[in-house]
């Protein structure tokens, strides 16, 4: 099984250097992938654990960044909801989407319990409709939901009905394989990038399974379009990285680059397109690093 935490710290490779040793030391769990973002105060970590144990390496990375992050100081570009702002479990082999629904359920019981942070269950493992979305639970990040925790419509699904004062809250999910997949504009204009994020995206009718936002890099002086590609056999990041060209192109700005966050299974990835590389895939690392 594939976890993939996010984590509001992007700006001290120490604090997830701990986090990812966290994971390391629950035995069977295996780091694969880290990618540390200044810009958004942000990190993602990507690890593999049997079923038995994947819950308890979630928590201790969970557990270790509530000790470590103090969302009380936390600014960045990206919305979220806490120290570790989501945590989705997916299944890679052996393993259903029904024991990823289960183990998230798990490792949510615990969270709150033990951690005090209240959590929402989103995508398959979500307990209410309207928290299938993860972007209808994080609406208004961390600051809104603190002045809301207490309402009916955004109570915990468990957990203390206020947010854990420095760790904030967290989203626990299951779900299948999911692309995090960015290109850098060769401008600084935020605009530009927000115009074309909503040309692609499916909810403004652009490319089906397309979820996109225009964000500014301050420390590069330019802006990117980045997407979340949440069905992959329909969209992948070629017909993605083709629309945000063309757009670019109409608008007379120049790609300065791509980024994939994380990893991606190989059948994701095109092996002549520009972004391509070995150790994105996810089959690649496994056997590489976990042997």
């Amino acid at each position: 099984m594939e976890c993939v935490p996010n984590f509001s710290e992007g700006r001290d490779p120490e604090k997830i250097r701990q986090i990812a040793e966290a994971i390391s030391a629950v035995a069977g769990a295996c780091v694969l992938d880290t990618h540390i973002d200044p810009d958004h105060n942000r990190s993602v970590i990507t690890f593999v654990a049997p079923p038995d144990t994947v819950a308890e390496a979630a928590v201790s990375a969970v557990r270790r960044a509530s000790e470590l992050i103090d969302m009380r100081t936390h600014q960045g570009e990206h919305p979220r909801l806490g120290a570790t702002d989501v945590l989705p479990f997916v299944p890679v082999r052996g393993v259903t989407m029904d024991d990823c629904v289960r183990i998230a359920h798990e490792a949510g019981a615990i969270i709150a319990r033990d951690l005090s942070i209240p959590v929402y269950f989103y995508e398959r493992a979500a307990l209410r409709e309207e928290r299938v979305n993860l972007e209808d639970v994080r609406r208004g990040a961390l600051e809104l939901l603190r002045e809301q925790i207490t309402t009916p419509e955004r109570a915990p699904d468990v957990g203390p009905a206020q947010v854990h004062e420095s760790a904030g809250a967290i989203a626990v999910g299951a779900r299948p394989f999911l692309i995090a997949f960015n290109v850098v504009l060769r401008t600084g204009d935020i605009t530009l990038a927000r115009k074309i994020a909503r040309q692609i995206r499916a909810s403004n009718g652009g490319l089906p399974f397309v979820k996109a936002l225009g964000f500014r890099l301050h420390t590069r002086g330019l802006v990117q379009v980045s997407m979340n590609l949440v069905n992959y056999e329909v969209t992948g990041m070629t017909a993605a990285y083709d629309a945000i060209r063309h757009e670019a192109d109409r608008l007379g700005i120049e790609i300065e680059g791509t980024e994939i966050v994380g990893l991606v299974p190989r059948a994701a990835l095109d092996r002549h397109a520009p972004f391509f590389s070995e150790s994105k895939i996810l089959e690649h690392q496994i056997r590489e690093i976990c042997g």
